[in-house]
């Protein structure tokens, strides 16, 4: 049975089957030819597997980031990317990287990230001297950062699963977040300097000054959520929907750009993504449901532990095997598969639960510019109809310099669990 369950899965995905109902469908398999059970074991089981108060928060702030984006935030976070490092060798690359930190702040998806500023950002890059498959190349490597930088909205699949605290996940994501989005922006001067593309003006401390204060209540969206949920003020899922108020009354109040009328279009927008995600992860639930019932996980673990009983190079293995997940599925729906099956072994080597859930996560993270299909590459290719193999190629470097990050993250644990355990 756990041969035709993976089989049958591998196939229907090699096929082109969409990998949520190649889920379902490989689970329906073994209930009708070899349990004898209803289908409707599926449905059930892909409910109560978001029947949970924590998944509220995956629509809240699918919702927050599509108000901010209509609202004008996007353009200002830009902005101020520019303000701050736009006077570099390879400046605008660096706006890039930048940018996509803050939008990973208010977005919580690499998909959104990646949309966001590649329908930004490209074309100018284009006219300043950059080769269209290398500005696209960047930005697809710059949406890495969205879910890994809090909120994100894969941390919280992984806090609902595992039974971590979401705040601290959060907390846990900030310092490798910045730290990946700082080894791009040095990547993005050496690729500058290497390719002749000049600095352009100089820096000014009244423009950044002027840029902070006009981006500054979209730059108040990561405080209100990390400060209201270590504060005590509000749950995780709470923080979710003061963000997506907080993105109206900004919207319409503060930058004004937000409209009424635009409401329908906005929400319409954020229901179809909240959907997509939920119902991957409801399928990867039933997954897991067989997965566990046909004991995979027991006998997985059981053989990871008796090729090794290092935590080092346990890591190193599940770095390589999440990585190539990371092409082939949805970051959220790996979570809901994976996590029952390597966190009893992690939490049997001593590695803690926060450090590994967030470790995963980049892991997820860099899998959506790793060859053939990671989800940013196709994306950042759609926006900007470079041909996929060439954006490919112009992301190589930055998936290099992601890899060294998460060698660094794997060796020193500390990067990811010293915030959290300090606020404590």
């Amino acid at each position: 049975m756990e041969l035709v369950l993976l089989g049958s899965f591998l196939i229907m995905t090699a096929f082109g089957v969409p990998v949520a109902f190649a889920l379902c469908l490989s689970v329906a398999v073994i209930l009708v030819e070899f349990m004898n059970m209803p289908l409707v074991m599926v449905t059930q089981t892909m409910y109560s597997g978001i029947d949970s108060f924590s998944f509220m928060a995956v629509p809240f702030f699918m919702l927050a980031g599509a108000f901010m984006s209509a609202g004008g935030v996007t353009s200002r976070l830009v902005k101020f990317a520019q303000a701050m490092v736009g006077s570099f060798t390879g400046g605008l690359a660096q706006v890039v990287c930048v940018s996509g930190m803050f939008f990973a702040a208010i977005s919580g998806s690499s998909a959104a990230t990646t949309a966001a500023i590649g329908s930004t950002m490209v074309d100018e890059m284009e006219s300043k001297g950059y080769r269209r498959e290398l500005a696209t190349g960047i930005v697809a490597a710059a949406g890495t950062v969205g879910i890994v930088i809090p909120p994100s909205i894969t941390l919280v699949v992984y806090g609902v699963i595992a039974g971590s605290s979401i705040g601290d996940l959060f907390v846990g994501g900030l310092v490798p977040g910045l730290i990946m989005g700082l080894v791009m922006c040095i990547l993005s001067w050496v690729i500058a300097k290497k390719e002749g593309i000049p600095a352009e003006g100089s820096f000014s401390f009244t423009n950044l000054l002027v840029a902070f204060k006009d981006s500054f209540w979209a730059l108040l969206t990561p405080v209100i959520i990390i400060g209201g949920i270590y504060g005590g003020i509000f749950t995780p899922t709470e923080a979710a929907a003061v963000a997506a108020v907080y993105g109206i009354f900004v919207g319409l109040f503060i930058y004004k750009e937000l409209k009424f009328k635009d409401f329908p279009k906005i929400i319409f927008q954020a229901v179809m993504g909240t959907t997509l995600i939920m119902f991957i992860v409801g399928a990867a639930k039933v997954f897991g449901w067989m997965l566990t019932n046909l004991q995979i996980p027991h006998h997985i673990g059981a053989y990871i532990v008796s090729l090794t009983t290092s935590p080092i190079l346990f890591l190193i293995l599940m770095n390589v095997l999440l990585l190539v997940i990371g092409t082939l599925i949805n970051a959220s729906a790996a979570v809901v598969i994976l996590t029952p099956i390597f966190l009893p072994v992690a939490t049997q080597l001593g590695i803690d639960p926060l450090f590994f859930g967030v470790l995963m996560v980049i892991n997820l993270a860099i899998g959506c510019i790793t060859p053939p299909v990671g989800l940013d590459l196709f994306v950042a290719s759609a926006i900007t109809n470079v041909p996929l193999e060439r954006v490919m190629k112009a992301s190589m470097p930055y998936l290099f310099s992601l890899l060294v990050s998460l060698l660094l993250f794997t060796f020193v644990p500390a990067i990811i669990t010293f915030l959290p355990n300090a606020l404590h």
